[in-house]
């Protein structure tokens, strides 16, 4: 049961609050490190192109780099999954 403060509007038990907060920063969490690796990826894949045009025995170091970008959404995920591990 919740109590009003005389006010009318229910309260929330801080429990419930927190976790729903936690939620929130995970999802977050997911969305920003997707968004920051898609135009991260987008700029450099495009640069990557001309590069590898250019001269086409720096293609493996050039992966390599993409790779490191796509780690950037990788670690949203890994951090959404200890958060949404804390919610009781």
């Amino acid at each position: 049961m919740a109590f009003t403060g005389g006010t009318g509007v229910e309260l929330v038990p801080l429990a419930e609050a927190e976790s729903g907060l936690i939620a929130i920063g995970a999802g977050l969490a997911v969305g920003l490190a997707g968004t920051g690796a898609g135009i991260g990826l987008g700029t450099a894949a495009a640069s990557a192109a001309a590069a590898i045009t250019e001269k086409p025995e720096s293609f493996g170091k050039l992966l390599v780099l993409l790779a490191l970008i796509e780690a950037i959404a990788i670690y949203g995920f890994v951090i959404a999954f200890v958060l949404s591990g804390s919610i009781s």
